[in-house]
């Protein structure tokens, strides 16, 4: 088995139209979806992201407030699943929540071994 990192954009516009009420019922489709992957031994890890960070580049010597991107560039999540192949992680993917936001989108990508 593979490691893959599933990277998670937008779905923020969509989130702030959201009641409470939906808001809880949407993370809880998070909760059934994520909860199957992990029953079938495939989920490693993963959590929401907070939106607020910092950038650090010139070899550490600069550090500012961000990220500053479009709210479909910003990376919002992460999840590490087992799968045996790209195809078959990128299938996993297709029932995440996020894909029912016309804007929410992963990148997927297999973690290299050092």
């Amino acid at each position: 088995m593979q490691k893959y990192l599933y990277l998670f954009r937008g779905g923020d516009a969509r989130m702030a139209t959201m009641s409470p009420e939906e808001v809880q019922a949407h993370m809880a489709e998070w909760g059934v979806w994520m909860q199957g992957l992990a029953e079938k031994g495939q989920l490693i890890d993963g959590l929401p992201l907070k939106a607020e960070g910092k950038q650090v580049s010139k070899g550490g010597s600069v550090v500012t407030d961000g990220p500053f991107a479009e709210g479909a560039e910003i990376v919002g999540g992460y999840l590490m699943v087992n799968a045996s192949s790209l195809e078959e992680a990128t299938e996993m993917s297709k029932g995440c929540p996020i894909l029912d936001a016309e804007d929410g989108h992963i990148e997927i990508r297999e973690i290299q071994n050092m």
